[in-house]
């Protein structure tokens, strides 16, 4: 039998297996160091959202360490605020409700102009007050300090509370 037809058949399909082979193995070659690529990015991105949850919890307990209450308080006092007391309200009608009254100094003490107006006590527009310059204890808003010579006032002067027009509807 001649063998010469057969061995010149049999090459192409050997040369076929093995160029299918090679690029398979060359393709897995790639898709294992794609998905090698991949893993260490994986990893690098998890090591960076471990970093970043970290720095989020701590920037979370400083702002619950400053937003707590005694520390507010803290830090409103060092800017010099005082507590405001009982809350006062001016109705639409001009009612107050509520006893008006100053807000204690940092240090306790009078206030440093003796309790007046830090303008004696004028009006912007230089008018006169709508129920004759008034105060809640029965004094008059006269443009001066109220107390004697030397002596510290016993609270400071504010103008009694101006009527308010009632509110109008939307529209009209």
């Amino acid at each position: 039998m001649p063998s010469g037809p057969t061995t010149a058949a049999r090459t192409p399909f050997v040369l076929l297996v093995v160029v299918l082979l090679g690029g398979g193995l060359i393709g897995l070659l790639l898709l294992n160091t794609s998905l090698s690529q991949g893993s260490f990015k994986l990893t690098e991105l998890k090591k960076k959202t471990t970093e970043l949850t970290d720095e989020e919890q701590a920037l979370q307990r400083d702002i619950d360490a400053r937003s707590a209450p005694d520390a507010l308080e803290r830090r409103a006092r060092e800017l010099g605020m005082v507590p405001g007391g009982g809350p006062v309200f001016l109705e639409p009608g001009g009612r107050v409700r509520g006893v008006p009254g100053p807000a204690p100094t940092p240090d306790g003490g009078a206030l440093p102009d003796g309790g007046a107006f830090p303008d004696g006590g004028v009006l912007p527009d230089g008018g006169a007050l709508p129920d004759g310059g008034l105060l809640p204890d029965g004094g008059v808003l006269s443009g001066t300090d109220p107390s004697p010579a030397g002596a510290p006032a016993p609270h400071p002067v504010y103008p009694p509370a101006l009527p308010v027009p009632a509110p109008t509807p939307f529209g009209r």
